[in-house]
């Protein structure tokens, strides 16, 4: 009776899900892109082969995969995946999962990888209490950030981990992703018979810059939204059903961060090779961003 409530917990919570969510890969197999370091023979496949992942470090921008690779990660290295937020977790939290997974090991169990989303938002005294059981191999540690961990995360935890750092998915990786969601009929939207036009998946795959997130809650709009033809009842989506679903993308700028330094340098160096667009280009970016209108002008006068 308590498995029956449980699949039914469950088939009700796949029903609200959005579509990113039900898409993610079920295994290493499935998981598209970041082959810099996953791909046969690169650091962390070789990690894996020879079960010696260690603690990581996952860093890049949003909707490229760091949450779902660690819940990967906890299947291939057959461990209890347990999950914290920096936002929303202190010490005591941190201190009482360390516990447990110390007196699983203890007991004969399977080690524990913790995953915490947003580590850079740990002060010191949150990340030095992870330090001993990183450094005994406690915990497999997988810290979650879209900040510079060099700069965000102490160095006696950068030290004691391997620190990948995640790209934007290309276009084809994009493209990828949004037709094995079209196809798949238990999780995606196989059963609705729809198809896309090469340019309306051209499309969605550069406007989403990257970001599988994106591309696939804009393909969730644009399906849920469009009627099938009167005559196949197929579904087609065109260039234009796919625009008007995509959601003007907030720009990820941070103005005392890594792309106040970045941009300003940028803006820069286009004034000085003559390169107009992209002057605009740094300019605009930085001024939507919030950077201060006043240093902006500083660095146009100088």
């Amino acid at each position: 009776m308590t498995d029956l409530f449980a699949k039914s917990e469950e088939a009700n919570f796949e029903q609200v899900q959005p579509l990113a969510a039900r898409m993610r890969p079920a295994s290493l197999a499935e998981f598209v892109g970041q082959q810099h370091f996953l791909g046969e023979g690169k650091l962390l496949w070789r990690l894996l082969q020879a079960r010696r992942l260690g603690s990581v470090i996952f860093y890049g921008p949003p909707g490229v995969g760091k949450t779902t690779l660690a819940r990967l990660l906890a299947d291939e290295t057959d461990s209890r995946f347990r999950q914290l937020s920096a936002v929303t977790s202190g010490v005591k939290d941190v201190r009482e999962l360390l516990e447990q997974a110390r007196d699983e090991v203890a007991a004969g169990g399977r080690p524990t990888l913790l995953m915490i989303d947003e580590i850079h938002r740990f002060n010191r005294a949150q990340q030095d209490a992870l330090l001993p059981d990183v450094e005994e191999g406690i915990v497999i540690l997988v810290g979650i950030t879209t900040s510079n961990p060099f700069f965000a995360v102490n160095d006696a935890l950068i030290s004691r981990s391997r620190v990948f750092e995640f790209q934007p998915l290309s276009v084809d990786e994009t493209k990828t992703v949004v037709r094995r969601a079209l196809a798949d009929k238990e999780r995606g939207f196989g059963k609705f018979d729809a198809t896309i036009d090469d340019d309306a998946l051209e499309f969605l795959a550069q406007i989403s810059d990257g970001d599988a997130r994106r591309a696939l809650g804009a393909l969730e709009v644009a399906v849920l939204s469009s009627a099938p033809a009167s005559s196949s009842g197929r579904l087609r989506l065109s260039a234009a059903a796919i625009a008007d679903a995509v959601q003007r993308k907030a720009i990820r700028y941070d103005p005392t961060g890594d792309d106040h330094y970045d941009a300003a340098s940028a803006l820069i160096k286009s004034i000085r090779g003559s390169d107009p667009d992209a002057g605009l280009y740094w300019l605009a970016r930085m001024l939507e961003g919030g950077e201060d209108v006043r240093f902006l002008a500083r660095r146009l006068v100088i």
